[in-house]
């Protein structure tokens, strides 16, 4: 495996990270309180190619791999976690499903449009009483006629409320049926489409989470991406290559929050030197600097076999689940080499400190990631 970065991806990386010091920085704790969705930010993010960076140029896309993905979400959540999931969710999860199970009529319609971020995405697989526990869901679509009626609620939906496009995973089987579920394409403008609460999260404030009900929602055949029935296995498979987009989320957090504290530490005095020439402190950097150099290389990993079309679904959980876990903890000791001012909005810390803890349970908690990889492991002894 080769991860020297090509121009390519360094260029990628500069661009994002220049677009977040001039676009995000400045209003990353006015977003934060308001809890506002900063919706032109993610647009002018989809006219750099930053909310389209899978998507082929033949549908309005970037046409990037996985390495360049990566630095785009880290150098975007080393300003703002929140936007950077906002980034992650769109990429991965909605726009993803559609250019990886979506005939050639669908890609055309939704591709272009989600890949400039003209239309932003959402996808919705979690219920209220089905979490990890998928196979148990209860939004269900019964086919009348040529049409299918969907009814149900989805929540902690990214997007939830904003979203003009949504891919939903229902129940048109029988329950606990793997085979049981398929996917959907609906679009916001649907009658039967609605958005319920939005939560009031302790971080990612700016990234919308809220419920999608549906009530009577009809859609056509044509709304069906793959077959029906392949909805689980779809969604399995969208998984893997999301997680590769979380623990980008979570490096770039820790990666924002290790580089506060190394600055913080030369600039902060006590006992009249700089608190970082302290082995407690240098010590907690170099602690800090290991985790992040580790959680970079498993992602990376990742990113490499999904280029080449291998899969990834231990590998993935590796990098999620290890860099997720990371992000706390380097969020956790940069607040503390702050002391006090690391407990305030004043520093960046505090933000890096609440917002790292998603990363431990969206798109499969870090129990979950140990269950995959569990699993994986003993399927080959």
């Amino acid at each position: 495996m080769n991860f020297e970065q090509t121009d390519n991806a360094k260029a990628v990386a500069q661009m994002a990270k220049d677009f977040a010091e001039k676009e995000i920085r400045p209003y990353v704790m006015e977003w934060d309180e308001s809890q506002e969705l900063p919706l032109d930010t993610l647009k002018k993010m989809g006219e750099l190619g930053l909310m389209g960076m899978l998507v082929p140029e033949e549908y309005g896309g970037a046409g990037m791999g996985y390495f360049e993905y990566v630095n785009g979400i880290v150098e975007i959540s080393k300003v703002c976690g929140s936007v950077g999931l906002s980034m992650a969710a769109h990429n991965s999860l909605c726009t993803n499903h559609i250019l990886s199970f979506g005939n050639e009529a669908q890609k055309k319609k939704y591709l272009p449009k989600l890949a400039t971020c003209e239309h932003l995405g959402a996808w919705a697989l979690t219920e209220p009483n089905t979490g990890s526990d998928a196979m148990r869901m209860k939004c269900t679509a019964k086919k009348e006629g040529n049409n299918w009626v969907i009814n149900g609620t989805k929540c902690w939906i990214t997007h939830g409320k904003s979203s003009d496009v949504i891919v939903a995973i229902v129940r048109t089987g029988e329950l606990l049926d793997s085979h049981g579920m398929t996917a959907f394409v609906i679009e916001r403008g649907n009658p039967g489409l609605s958005a319920g609460k939005k939560e009031n999260k302790l971080g990612m404030r700016a990234s919308e989470t809220a419920e999608v009900i549906f009530n009577n929602c009809i859609v056509s055949e044509d709304a069906i991406l793959g077959k029906e029935g392949e909805g689980f296995q779809q969604a399995m498979k969208i998984l893997d290559g999301g997680r590769i987009s979380i623990a980008s989320l979570g490096l770039g957090i820790a990666k924002g929050a290790f580089e506060a504290s190394v600055k913080y530490a030369k600039e902060r005095e006590q006992f009249g030197q700089p608190i970082a020439n302290f082995q407690a402190i240098g010590f907690k950097l170099a602690d800090m600097a290991l985790q992040i150099e580790a959680g970079e290389l498993l992602t990376l990993q990742a990113a490499d076999m999904k280029n080449k079309g291998m899969k990834v679904t231990k590998e993935g959980a590796y990098a999620k689940y290890y860099t997720s876990e990371v992000a706390v903890s380097v969020a956790n000791d940069a607040v503390q080499i702050f002391g006090g001012y690391g407990y305030t909005k004043d520093f960046p810390v505090e933000k890096f400190y609440r917002d790292s803890k998603l990363c431990t349970i969206g798109e499969g908690t870090s129990e979950i990631q140990k269950l995959v990889i569990a699993r994986e492991l003993l399927k080959g002894n």
